[in-house]
């Protein structure tokens, strides 16, 4: 059984794929979890491989009761609102107050299963495995099966996109999982949420507490902090000072961002050190590469601030290569399929 999983993880796209061998998952807005059991007992791991079963104890007490010797699944924590779509910022509340009765995992993805290594297994073999293991409580139970359909992509990202669903992930069928960022996941968003480093905010105005905006960036390839605009919606007064405390304690008298102009450096800007990451709701981009209506959904613990990139859709003609990668037929070895290389963030 691996100590540790290298996740796989999916690239962006304009639009899912319409043919090929691919199925097609609802795109949840929460913390990808992977779940290791053995004996009874189950630990929640973050995409770092950062211990939270205690941050999910209930989904952890849920996963030890499945009728397995040991296995590992792969899937998202999320907090349902009540028309059944996921909320990032709902799951924040719920950690915050230790709400762990709201708490919900939609497992995709197995493994590992009672001595199998599964990951050179099909992706179509392994969800059949799973189903069977999830079996009655697989659509109510704390622990969910995440359900997918065949084929139609672009039609089941525009139901998705109509029930205010975040967007789809297409995968395909026929392919083991491979660690890293590759095309055999490919992600279609209906709503723009991305995570970027928070790297100074203004003095709060009028009767506003804790502060006014967040400055907001992310990082280019050769590592610099580029400005991503301001975010001033989103927060809860609680939040707004239990974040300016945090802030406080990072506060530096350089600004980190390597392309700020003298406009977004003026009064009442305090700098701080580029370390906490938090994840913004937005409509678009601008050409100025500035966030359009961004909003505050919450801070990202699972990530750290040099992972974060900006998450830019593939070339056209590099996704529609993707269902004829690998040349089509099954691989069904016991051993992992050969990692890619390795994506900064999801």
């Amino acid at each position: 059984m691996p100590a540790a999983i290298d996740v796989e993880l999916a690239t962006l796209v304009a639009a899912p794929p319409d043919e090929g061998p691919w199925i097609h998952e609802i795109k949840f807005d929460g913390y990808r979890l992977i779940c290791h059991v053995a004996q009874g007992k189950a630990r929640l791991f973050t995409r770092r491989q950062l211990d939270w079963t205690a941050k999910f104890p209930t989904i952890a007490q849920a996963a030890g009761g499945l009728p397995v010797e040991s296995a590992i699944l792969d899937g998202e924590a999320v907090v349902l609102q009540p028309d059944g779509t996921s909320s990032f910022q709902a799951l924040q509340e719920a950690l915050s107050t230790n709400a762990y009765e709201r708490m919900i995992y939609y497992v995709f993805d197995l493994l590992y299963l009672d001595g199998y290594d599964l990951r050179g297994v099909t992706l179509a073999d392994r969800k059949q495995m799973l189903a069977a293991l999830l079996g009655k409580q697989k659509k109510t139970g704390r622990i969910r099966y995440c359900d997918h359909i065949e084929g139609n992509g672009p039609e089941f990202l525009r139901e998705c996109c109509r029930h205010g669903l975040e967007g789809a992930l297409s995968k395909r069928r026929d392919r083991p999982y491979a660690a890293g960022r590759g095309l055999d996941w490919l992600k279609s968003k209906c709503l723009q949420h991305e995570e970027f480093v928070i790297g100074g905010f203004t003095d709060p105005q009028s009767s506003r507490q804790g502060f006014g905006a967040l400055l907001i960036g992310y990082y280019d390839r050769p590592g610099h902090l580029l400005y991503a605009g301001r975010v001033g919606t989103g927060f809860s007064i609680e939040t707004l000072l239990k974040l300016r405390r945090q802030l406080d304690r990072l506060e530096t008298d350089r600004p980190a961002f390597a392309n700020l102009t003298p406009r977004e450096a003026g009064r009442g800007v305090h700098w701080v050190k580029p370390k906490l990451v938090c994840q913004v709701e937005f409509t678009n981009w601008t050409r100025d590469h500035v966030l359009r209506h961004p909003s505050f959904q919450g801070l990202r613990e699972d990530l750290p601030a040099s992972a974060v990139v900006r998450d830019a859709p593939v070339p056209g003609g590099l996704a529609e290569e993707a269902p004829c990668r690998g040349g089509g037929s099954a691989r069904t070895s016991k051993q992992p399929g050969r990692a890619r290389p390795r994506g900064k963030g999801e």
